[in-house]
């Protein structure tokens, strides 16, 4: 093993790294998914397993760079639990051998639940493990394209293993991508997320696919399977007339709570909507660290903790520039929009597409956002107010039922070219009278 460089002394109090354990190695083939195409970057023969060493050396040098009370470790792939139950076993082992004194230990885990059982779920239960599962909506919608290897679906072997993290009482939320099979039913998705899965929080992470042969983040086009900017924008205020009727303050949505804390005038903590990024890193099998979960790839690859710290690769000049690129390259139109505060520009690797004045580097999901955050910016107001006044942000169901009760009144007035009473800033006809 080569000699581990010492860290500078300007490396950053903390940082997040995404593990993948068993690198791109899946044991389902959802058709939008990117990184499965990453195996073709190991050399041929890798057995895409994370040796014990290896393992050693990550927690060990990960605990130590936190300058944090706690300290969280994150494990995904392609499928982690395809590393068996032992490897965890392994990792809690190691993570007290190496956790400072007076500080906390978390770990949270992304799978497709197939795998879930008992053991596991006990496993999870003992240790604490939050457990995020992969669930696009209900049977028809998940299905459409989380297909296993023989392209089966995979809906009903994924609910079996939600049931095994209730029955051990696991702590756990549901990621859901948005694309183009169950971008046009957030009604759908939302109540079958909020009824039959149970979760209490949400992630929807839109599906922007580059439309490539490499699975790189290059190229202007996205795939078919790609929900587009208007259909994200509108889920998302689907999601949201659904979740303000009745679930303020007992469903918790990651979108809306990002949102929450920018109109309540802090940053956001989401790296996509933060001004800068960079402290959002992922670690490969092998031990390859790169810039982001999103850029796995030759061009982003920082070294390898087996001959660089962690701290030295996230304090990089590299790494610095990755991330203040974000801010620096941000279009003139981007910097003057009314919503920057929230959005500052959304994530780089879909900044592909040029503004309306031609400059490039525009979000492809722009205008969804755009009108998503103008269309919450009543209700949003109203729950920072309530923080301010120390009362609680639910009391938004009230006063937006009585706000719907009086819009229900003026569109049956409104004419089709009217400016729609909701506040949206466009014709009626191309917003609550389409």
């Amino acid at each position: 093993m080569a000699e581990v460089v010492s860290s500078p002394a300007t490396a950053p109090t903390s940082f997040h790294v995404m593990v993948k354990p068993r690198g791109p190695i899946c044991n389902l083939d959802c058709k939008y998914c990117y990184f499965l195409q990453k195996e073709s970057m190991a050399p041929k023969g890798d057995k895409f397993r994370m040796g014990d060493d290896l393992l050693e050396n990550y927690i060990r040098q990960y605990i130590e760079a936190q300058q944090t009370q706690e300290v969280s470790l994150a494990w995904q792939g392609g499928e982690p639990t395809l590393m068996g139950l032992d490897f965890f076993k392994r990792v809690v082992e190691l993570e007290k051998k190496y956790q400072k004194p007076n500080t906390r230990i978390a770990n949270a885990l992304q799978t497709n639940g197939v795998l879930l059982n008992d053991e596991w779920c006990e496993f999870f239960k003992a240790n604490d493990f939050l457990i995020g599962i992969s669930i696009d909506g209900p049977k028809e919608l998940h299905d459409a394209y989380r297909v296993d290897k023989g392209g089966k679906p995979t809906f009903d072997k994924v609910m079996h293993g939600l049931n095994f993290l209730k029955k051990h009482g696991v702590e756990f939320n549901v990621l859901t991508t948005v694309h183009a099979a169950n971008g046009n039913h957030p009604k759908e998705v939302y109540t079958f997320l909020r009824d039959v899965a149970e979760t209490t929080f949400m992630q929807f992470i839109p599906i922007v696919e580059r439309d490539n042969e490499t699975g790189y983040q290059e190229g202007h086009k996205v795939t078919p399977r790609s929900v587009t900017a208007r259909q994200y924008g509108e889920f998302l205020m689907g999601i949201f007339d659904e979740w303000i009727k009745r679930d303020v303050g007992q469903r918790y949505v990651q979108i809306f709570d990002e949102a929450l804390g920018a109109w309540s005038g802090y940053e956001p903590s989401l790296c996509i909507f933060r001004e800068t990024c960079g402290n959002a890193l992922a670690l490969g099998h092998d031990g390859d660290l790169f810039s982001c979960d999103h850029f796995v790839e030759p061009n982003y690859k920082l070294g390898n903790i087996q001959e660089k710290t962690l701290q030295e690769m996230v304090s990089s000049e590299e790494q610095r520039r990755f991330g203040q690129d974000k801010k620096d390259t941000l279009p003139r139109y981007c910097r003057e929009c009314e919503v920057r505060f929230m959005c500052n520009g959304g994530c780089p690797k879909n900044r592909i597409i040029k503004t309306p004045d031609g400059e490039e580097g525009l979000n492809y999901l722009c205008a969804g956002y755009k009108a998503f955050f103008n269309y919450i910016d009543v209700p949003m107001r109203f729950m920072a107010n309530e923080l301010r006044h120390r009362r609680a942000p639910a009391n938004v169901m009230a006063f937006w039922a009585q706000r719907e009760a009086s819009l229900q009144e003026a569109f049956s007035k409104a004419s089709r070219n009217d400016v729609c009473p909701c506040g949206s800033k466009q014709k009626f006809k191309h917003c609550h009278g389409r």
